[in-house]
């Protein structure tokens, strides 16, 4: 996988240039239909473009080392990680904000799990410490995020509510956050810690999930906006 050139038997980086062009599209949606919403979803879906539109740009590179190295990308990952995450998270604040009065220690106790998330992960990826203690660390990041999601003050905030389209969204992104975001540690798990993935497996299940979880957390906010709106 040296000529730089993108190959038929090469599944994972075809899937790194549908998964750029979808999230390009997908940024393009969001941006446009910002504009037939109420207010109050504008900046929601002004951000799941631009989760969508970072993603995209990181993935190009991504997709470029992949097809001309077959090397994985994992830099360039954990950055685009770094930045669309935590805008994720952002997500959760802002349709609360829309419909009630949310401290920003929601915001910041979110923020603080995702951190801790993504830095064990990564450390863990490039060697820096053992595997399985950045596994470990990764894990407990997630846990707080899930927390505070199913029983925190964000999840009664959200129960709270008695907003319909808020609590659509809020739940779909809380399950996007579980369900979906297990294949991340899934992966991780296999390939650093039971050895039993290799490059474009990790890659490839990487890939799935990047693609599950950033364009459809942006579709159950759409839903919700234009459901209310329409109210």
């Amino acid at each position: 996988m040296t000529t730089g050139n993108l190959q038929t038997g090469d599944p994972v980086g075809i899937s790194f240039w549908l998964i750029s062009m979808a999230m390009v599209a997908a940024a393009v949606f969001f941006f446009i239909e910002r504009d037939r919403v109420s207010g109050k979803w504008k900046t929601s879906l002004t951000v799941a473009g631009l989760i969508q539109m970072i993603a995209a740009v990181h993935y190009f590179y991504m997709r470029d080392v992949w097809v001309q190295t077959g090397e994985t990308p994992t830099v360039y990952r954990y950055i685009d990680w770094l930045l669309t995450v935590p805008l994720q998270m952002i997500e959760f604040y802002l349709i609360l904000a829309a419909i009630a009065v949310v401290a920003a220690g929601v915001f910041w106790r979110l923020l603080a799990g995702t951190l801790i998330m993504l830095i064990g992960g990564f450390l863990g990826e490039v060697g820096t410490i053992p595997a399985g203690l950045g596994f470990a660390i990764g894990m407990a990041g997630w846990g707080y995020i899930l927390y505070e999601v199913f029983l925190g003050e964000a999840s009664k905030i959200n129960a709270a509510s008695g907003n319909v389209a808020c609590q659509t969204a809020f739940n779909g992104m809380k399950w996007i956050v579980s369900i979906g975001w297990s294949i991340y540690p899934i992966g991780y798990f296999l390939g650093y810690l039971a050895g039993g993935v290799d490059g474009p497996m990790l890659n490839g299940i990487y890939n799935i999930a990047d693609l599950i979880n950033k364009i459809g957390f942006g579709l159950f906010i759409w839903v919700a906006a234009v459901s209310d709106s329409s109210e």
